[in-house]
């Protein structure tokens, strides 16, 4: 079946395909790409918008990059799958390889999964699993904070903050976790840990482990806290006998200025999730880290992990993996990290004066500016097309998470253009 032109194909998307979060009676626009190179995303009439999303947090070093494409090509000569089950092949060795040498020496065993949602399910078993072999068959919830995201899935949407998260259609029917407030740390070097402590202390029997996202929370409002709240979870989790999860599945690979945002606390998860950023945007694959102490204690009995995806480990993935982990690690992307960080916060920081504005926020390569209102998400998208940029805003934010790659100059683009909006919008309100 081919279609005549772009209006041909736009109309069966438009009628037939879903979109993340979006209806089918009335679906938001779709622009339609037809190649990206660099930082730059090519639509159907020609115009070009300059990416601020890296294709949410994943596409670190660009589009089309030629030694990414090579390793796909590469790898395509040998195969392109085979089944994880009873086979093994050199890219995923390899990938497992690379993972253990980057993270922390604890996390040693490594479960290479399809996308972050399924890494969070993985977590969340390899957890359950671990204490019901110690004979804690009661250890089956969750600790977790309000304004966090973990996925969509069943196991990941019950971890997300049940009332402003995207899930609460679902309450009904996911499983009932605790949920302590969102992290907030104070300027006499204090936090609000002190509820997350009491549930902890009254539900230890029944808690299986805390999963939080480390410095960064994503989808859930990009809420930035401090390294010291981790410092005492890490603590704490040790003191009432519960896993840590750590979901860096946004953060993974220098978003926030270390590889890692848990090295910024210097602890060390019992389990890890990475993920989006894995294979340079290139293609879904995820990674559920754990310790030698968790993989061992699972294994207890002749007991097996309970989770093994159809393409978990697919070589194609695996291999993209390996070329987008080298050529971040021999690019200087501290130093990117530190160049952007200090453009978006001078940039940036300015916005606060537009009475629309509620707080400007930056972390490494990520730049918030969180509205006291939500934003029509319609109306601003195309604002945002119109001046050739690519920015998708969502509820009260507008942020941007570019490239490693970008330019001073197509930077300012990115955040002169959040300026007019931001002003055009005052103007308007």
């Amino acid at each position: 079946m081919s279609f005549k032109n772009t209006s041909d194909w736009l109309n069966f998307d438009r009628e037939h395909l879903w979109h993340p979060y979006t209806s089918m009676t009335e679906p938001l626009p779709c622009y339609p790409i037809v190649s990206a190179q660099g930082v730059r995303l090519t639509l159907a009439d020609g115009n070009e918008l300059i990416d601020g999303m890296s294709s949410w947090w994943a596409a670190i070093h660009g589009y089309n990059h030629p030694s990414l494409n090579a390793a796909l090509i590469e790898q395509l000569q040998s195969m392109s799958h085979v089944m994880f089950g009873g086979l093994t092949h050199l890219p995923a060795v390899t990938l497992g390889k690379h993972l253990v040498e980057l993270t922390a020496p604890p996390l040693e065993h490594v479960f290479l999964a399809d996308s972050g949602s399924v890494a969070v399910e993985v977590a969340i078993k390899m957890a359950i699993q671990y204490w019901y072999a110690q004979g804690e068959t009661n250890k089956q919830k969750l600790l977790t904070v309000r304004g966090g995201y973990h996925g969509d899935t069943l196991a990941g949407m019950s971890v997300c903050d049940p009332v402003n998260g995207m899930h609460n259609l679902f309450q009904g029917v996911l499983p009932q976790h605790f949920f302590a407030p969102r992290p907030e740390c104070y300027a006499d070097g204090t936090s609000n840990i002190d509820t997350l402590e009491i549930l902890l202390s009254k539900h230890q029997d029944d808690i299986a482990a805390v999963i939080i996202e480390p410095i960064v929370q994503g989808a859930g409002g990009m809420h930035f806290y401090c390294a010291g709240y981790l410092q005492q979870l890490r603590q704490l989790c040790d003191k009432y006998s519960v896993l840590l999860i750590l979901d860096e599945i946004a953060t993974g690979f220098g978003r926030t200025g270390t590889l890692f945002a848990y090295e910024q606390a210097k602890i060390v998860p019992d389990i890890l999730c990475l993920g989006k950023a894995l294979t340079g945007g290139y293609m879904s694959l995820a990674a559920t880290l754990t310790t030698t102490r968790v993989a061992q204690g699972i294994s207890a009995d002749t007991g097996v992990l309970m989770h093994g995806p159809t393409f978990m480990a697919n070589p194609l993935a695996c291999q993209v993996a390996n070329a987008s982990i080298e050529l971040l690690l021999a690019s200087p992307w501290k130093s990117r990290i530190a160049q952007i960080e200090r453009q978006l916060m001078m940039q940036l920081s300015s916005c606060a004066q537009y009475p629309v504005v509620k707080q400007v926020r930056v972390k490494g390569a990520i730049g918030v500016v969180e509205l006291h209102q939500a934003v029509d998400m319609k109306t601003m998208q195309a604002d945002f097309v119109a001046q050739k940029v690519w920015i998708r805003p969502f509820n009260k934010l507008v942020y941007i998470m570019p490239p490693y790659i970008i330019n001073e100059s197509d930077l300012s683009r990115l955040t002169s253009t959040i300026h007019h909006i931001l002003k055009h919008l005052t103007l308007n309100t």
